[in-house]
């Protein structure tokens, strides 16, 4: 015998939340199980908004022995919904809370700046495989289907979930894994912190150092090779001035970038003319950042046509 009172299969509870919230969630649930296309079920959802909770119905009026059938077509694709609603509204509040209450950031400008560095691991274009931190498929969607598989877990013990019982306690795996995203983003925000405070004391440095020479052409002949020359377009020795500054390095060998700019800063010129095709190079950008106005980015002149022309020619002639 056919049922004709609507009969409830599951209920999700929410806490503290407007019309509106519950409106879109209800919404997104009722999308997801017409995707199913069980017309027979007569699946219908609605919600009932109340002071302090409110509740998402999911009825049908079938006949009640067919009910467990279509409960298990059902909880899969409810979990799925509710996976990406919590990732899309939930995630940033949850990363923002870790950060806050285990690592102990409370500004508001160091937490925008880690949630950034977060955002780059969780939602750039190829997925989390790109962070060194974690490998495989897509961070997103490992994340949902860990969601997904504790949801359908729930959904199988009570067909009433409290959804912010579920953030509170069954969400180790979730929270493990966004707990060490936070830490890589942290680490990230404290060597950017540190890189900017030691391009701050460069650049302090180069302030109260008086100039030693008129000029210097930096010339970027590709990849990492630079040639640094004087005003008259001779090969500069950093060896005949008198080093007031060493850039230190520890426990490493010194890089190109460390040797470029220890010499710049070691000859001091009031003037800095850099020749490259690739203006975007990080060390050219440092280079900028750190003598300011006292750089000058030239993309073609007589001396880019016999330095950088040359080179062109050599990488032609390369097999």
């Amino acid at each position: 015998m056919e049922r004709s009172e609507p009969m409830e299969l599951f209920a999700i509870v929410v806490m503290k939340v407007d019309e509106p919230y519950v409106r879109s969630l209800s919404a997104q649930v009722e999308r997801e199980l017409r995707l199913l296309h069980i017309v027979e079920s007569r699946l219908t959802t609605q919600y009932d908004l109340h002071e302090t909770h409110a509740f998402i119905r999911v009825e049908t009026a079938i006949n009640e022995k067919e009910v467990p059938a279509i409960r298990k077509n059902v909880v899969q694709s409810l979990a799925n919904v509710l996976a990406d609603h919590i990732i899309a509204n939930k995630e940033s509040i949850i990363l923002r809370n870790l950060i806050i209450k285990e690592f102990k950031y409370e500004a508001k400008d160091d937490l925008d700046a880690i949630e950034g560095y977060c955002k780059q691991s969780l939602y750039n274009e190829n997925g989390i495989e790109d962070s060194p931190i974690l490998s495989g498929c897509s961070g997103r969607l490992r994340r949902k289907q860990v969601l997904s598989e504790q949801l359908v877990l729930s959904l199988e013990e009570t067909s009433r979930l409290s959804l912010d019982g579920f953030l509170k306690f069954r969400l180790q795996e979730y929270t493990d894994e966004l707990r060490e995203i936070a830490e890589y983003a942290i680490d990230e925000f404290m060597m950017d912190r540190q890189y900017q405070e030691f391009i701050s004391l460069l650049q302090y440095f180069v302030y109260i150092q008086e100039a030693k020479i008129p000029g210097v052409h930096l010339i970027h002949k590709g990849g990492h090779e630079f040639v640094i020359l004087n005003d008259r377009l001779e090969l500069i020795d950093a060896n005949e001035f008198d080093a007031t500054f060493k850039l230190e390095v520890l426990e490493k060998d010194i890089n190109f970038e460390d040797m470029i700019v220890s010499t710049l800063i070691t000859v001091s010129p009031a003037n800095i003319y850099i020749h490259t095709r690739d203006p975007e190079m990080t060390i050219i950008k440092t280079i900028r950042q750190i003598f300011e106005d006292r750089t000058t980015v030239c993309s073609y002149c007589r001396t880019c046509d016999i330095y950088l022309g040359e080179a062109k020619k050599q990488d032609q002639l390369s097999p």
